[in-house]
C-alpha cells in the first residue's frame, strides 16, 4: 500500500497562495491520485485528480484557481491555489489508489490516505 505525507497547509488571506505537497513511498505510475477536502460540518470533497494516462479533473469550485500536478521524479503530488477564498477552508488529504483500465479517476474510491493538512483562509 502507498503510504501519503501532506504539507504545505497554512492560514492565509482572501487572494493569496499556497502549494499543497504530497509525497509518496511506494509505486505510483499505475496510480491514480487525488486531493480531497472536508470542511468542518461538511461531507468530504473530491477537489482535483491526477493520473499518467487520463486528463486531470477539477471540481468545479476551483477551476481555474487550483493545478494538481505530479513530479515523478519525487514521486510527490502537489496542488498549487491560487486566488484563495474563505471557503476552500477544510483539512485537505492526498489519496491515491490503483488506476482501473478504462476508468476516469474521478468518483474512484480512494484506499491510501495521507493525514490531512489544514488550510484556513481569512477574509
Amino acid at each position: 500500500q502507498v503510504q501519503l505525507v501532506e504539507s504545505g497547509g497554512g492560514s492565509v488571506q482572501a487572494g493569496e497562495s499556497l502549494r499543497l505537497s504530497c509525497e509518496a513511498s511506494g509505486y505510483t505510475a499505475a496510480y491514480c491520485m487525488a486531493w480531497f477536502r472536508q470542511a468542518s460540518g461538511k461531507e468530504r470533497e473530491e477537489v482535483a485528480t491526477f493520473s499518467d494516462l487520463t486528463p486531470t479533473t477539477y471540481t468545479d469550485s476551483v477551476k481555474g484557481r487550483f493545478t494538481i500536478s505530479k513530479d515523478v521524479t519525487k514521486n510527490t503530488l502537489y496542488l498549487q491555489m491560487n486566488s484563495l477564498k474563505p471557503e476552500d477552508t477544510a483539512m485537505y488529504y492526498c489519496a491515491a489508489e490503483r488506476r482501473r483500465p478504462f476508468m476516469p479517476c474521478t468518483g474512484l474510491e480512494y484506499n491510501s490516505w495521507g493525514q490531512g493538512t489544514q488550510v484556513t483562509v481569512s477574509s
